[in-house]
């Protein structure tokens, strides 16, 4: 029998389902397989049983703990599912941060006074540019004045 089929009996098992944290760690002791230490892994992520990614106590777990695994792989996993926790913060502060009394907005009649329509400018033809269009006039030209050649 290979590796890799014992490996397949212990995740199948009912007796290798439950396993604490010192026996995941002392499976993965004995044998170095990388599909080991995959499954003792991924039982140690299914029990919970594994601290939070990058805090002391995962710090100081051996680099080939499991559980120091499975701890990556659920922040990996919050990561893909919640994307980032500060930009998810900022937007949160953003959401909730005070806002202006609507008693200190501009009221309706102010809001229709900055809204009332200022007289139209003079059109004034400049030399040198083509004649202008008269708004509200189909057809009516300002040109500037050519001054004839004596």
């Amino acid at each position: 029998m290979s590796g890799n089929d014992e490996t397949r009996q212990g995740l199948t098992g009912g007796s290798q389902g439950n396993l604490a944290a010192g026996e995941v760690a002392a499976m993965v002791t004995q044998s170095p397989d990388a599909v080991e230490l995959w499954a003792a892994a991924r039982m140690a992520f299914c029990s919970g049983d594994f601290p939070q990614y990058a805090s002391a106590e995962w710090m100081a777990l051996p680099s080939d703990d499991p559980r120091r695994f499975a701890a990556a792989l659920e922040a990996a996993e919050k990561w893909r599912k919640y994307g980032d926790e500060q930009a998810l913060l900022d937007w949160f502060r953003e959401a909730h941060r005070a806002r202006p009394s609507i008693a200190d907005r501009r009221t309706r009649a102010e809001l229709d006074l900055a809204a009332h329509r200022q007289p139209p400018r003079a059109l004034v033809p400049t030399p040198g540019w083509p004649p202008i269009a008269v708004p509200g006039q189909p057809g009516r030209r300002l040109a500037y004045p050519r001054e004839k050649a004596a």
